[in-house]
């Protein structure tokens, strides 16, 4: 019995010899652990502290994104970031904020890649050809129904829309001496389309381009320091956008400045032309005799109104005409607008027939 006691009692266990080998176990996987946080720690470090906010490379696929008007440069990068081009809004807006290109990215559809570095997807944008869909390029001297034709087609709104809102030409932002005619206002440059636009809209934008641009030229205080209107000196700006080349815009103005001054015709086919609903540039006696107040063979003075829209250097030209006493001009190579200018009728037969000289030669090469 006596034996058994000490192993009963409530004292204190006598300290086991494994005991300090169990401690410096403890201790060393303490160790351990924060080496590893330290070395983790470190990596962090190392790697910015986050994921990485940039994919690499120039992208894979396509995605349209569609850049509204007003957007800011973040609001860009949102949609961006939404659509899987960027990986981060941050991103986008740091790379853009470094070029100041940026700046010039305005609305429209871009066909862009799916995940692009930053600086990619910002030259992409940058780059004419991610939106060459989404531009209403209008060229100068088109009609108002070419002109409706191609608003049609760059928006997909029906070609109606833009004939009803020509028929309310007073909600377009006109000129007060427009007097709600549109005919030669649809200003010719590129314009963007961000896809939210009515076709009231767009032709007020094409509009206020225009004014723009008569801002620029000085239009209206051009034409009274030489004694005309200046929708006159709109209607004349058609004529040369019609006729001839810009570079012999003003002589050409000077040779319809002499017509009228003497009480001449125009005889320009242009304006028979635009009666007629044709483009062709030799008419013959019939189509020449059309009945139309646009018929300038017929009738003395300007056609009533604008055949065409004009750009700027034709309204430039027709306020700052050409110095010459020129009564004809004949453009004797259609092919390159070469153009010829006489101040007698013989020496205009002379240049009319070295241009059905031209014509005939064009006509037996399209032959061969």
């Amino acid at each position: 019995m006596s034996q058994l006691a000490p192993l009963m009692s409530s004292g204190p266990l006598p300290p086991s010899r494994h005991r300090s080998s169990w401690v410096k176990w403890v201790v060393g996987l303490v160790a351990v652990a924060i080496a590893g946080g330290m070395i983790a720690f470190s990596a962090s470090i190392f790697r910015g502290g986050a994921e990485p906010e940039e994919y690499a490379g120039s992208g894979q696929g396509e995605v349209v994104v569609v850049v509204a008007r007003g957007d800011t440069l973040s609001e860009i990068a949102r949609k961006l970031e939404e659509a899987g081009v960027v990986l981060s809004a941050s991103s986008f807006v740091n790379a853009s904020e470094v070029d100041e290109r940026a700046g010039t990215i305005g609305p429209g559809k871009y066909t862009l890649r799916e995940q692009m570095s930053s600086t990619e997807a910002l030259e992409l944008m940058l780059d004419p050809a991610s939106r060459a869909d989404s531009r209403l390029v209008l060229p100068e001297g088109l009609r108002l129904e070419q002109t409706v034709e191609a608003a049609s087609l760059a928006t997909g709104l029906p070609a109606k829309d833009f004939q009803e809102a020509l028929a309310s030409p007073g909600d377009l932002g006109l000129p007060d001496w427009a007097k709600e005619r549109p005919e030669g206002f649809m200003f010719p440059a590129t314009y963007d389309i961000a896809g939210d636009e009515t076709a009231s809209s767009l032709l007020a934008s094409l509009v206020k381009r225009f004014n723009q641009a008569s801002a620029d030229v000085g239009l209206e205080e051009g034409a009274a320091e030489i004694g005309l209107k200046p929708y006159k000196i709109l209607i004349i700006a058609s004529l040369l956008q019609a006729e001839a080349i810009p570079g012999d815009f003003a002589k050409v103005a000077r040779v319809i400045y002499n017509r009228l001054d003497q009480g001449m015709p125009l005889q320009l086919d242009s304006t028979v032309s635009y009666a007629l609903g044709i483009t062709d540039i030799q008419l013959n006696e019939e189509q020449l005799g059309t009945s139309s107040p646009y018929n300038t063979y017929q009738n003395k003075g300007l056609p009533p109104r604008p055949i065409n829209s004009p750009g700027e250097a034709a309204l430039e030209a027709a306020l700052n005409p050409a110095k010459g006493d020129w009564l004809y001009f004949v453009t004797v190579d259609p092919r390159t607008g070469e153009t010829k200018f006489a101040k007698d009728y013989d020496r205009f037969l002379v240049y009319k027939k070295e241009f059905q000289a031209t014509l005939a030669e064009i006509e037996a090469e399209q032959n061969e």
